[in-house]
């Protein structure tokens, strides 16, 4: 085979779903500062397993999955991948129909990840806020996030301090704590941008 169709072929498998899912699983773990034999041990599996996992030659089970979501805090529907219109745009463009989903409208708080994949510096979603909905005790990542409101009313506490913002504005912060609430009476839509990815 020649170099040229070696790339090629070394490309596209590098793009199937099943390599997306591996680099997520590792940028999760890395994300949380945990080692192969942490999350082995976590999960009661082999770190030749888990190793296998994260360089997309074994496939985990819904049930692994499941345990795998728990021990990183992230919604199960994260590891779920939809089908891009063509091999070209995979990893590279997402369609507004086949955005991840992740979280449910019964928590107030709807986000898509508007990143192809959780590889990078940073990750980028949209977060849909429901009339009244709050994040009512503070939380705390060692990350740097910021946000720009797209629609509605949006109220965010960082480091103690509260900001309205509307249509337009935008906030940036860096390991600080944070709390949100959407005062209005419409959804608040905010794209929202992580570095490094913790989804």
């Amino acid at each position: 085979m020649s170099t040229m169709a070696t790339a090629v072929l070394s490309e596209i498998e590098a793009d199937r779903p099943e390599r997306v899912l591996a680099g997520d699983l590792r940028t999760l773990r890395k994300a949380r500062g945990l080692t192969l034999a942490e999350v082995a041990l976590k999960l009661g599996r082999s770190i030749g397993w888990v190793s296998q996992v994260e360089r997309g030659l074994s496939q985990p089970s819904l049930a692994d999955l499941r345990a795998l979501a728990d021990l990183f805090s992230v919604p199960l529907s994260l590891f779920f991948t939809h089908d891009v219109a063509s091999e070209a745009e995979r990893g590279v463009v997402v369609r507004a129909g086949h955005r991840r989903a992740l979280g449910t409208s019964d928590t107030g708080l709807v986000e898509e990840l508007l990143s192809p994949d959780l590889g990078g510096s940073f990750e980028m979603l949209r977060s849909e806020f429901a009339p009244g909905a709050a994040l009512a005790v503070e939380a705390r990542r060692d990350t740097e996030d910021a946000g720009y409101v797209v629609s509605g009313r949006f109220d965010i506490e960082i480091g103690g301090v509260w900001h309205s913002l509307g249509p337009g504005d935008s906030f940036r912060f860096s390991g600080r704590t944070y709390r949100w609430k959407n005062p209005g009476d419409e959804p608040a839509v905010v794209i929202w941008v992580v570095s490094p990815p913790v989804y």
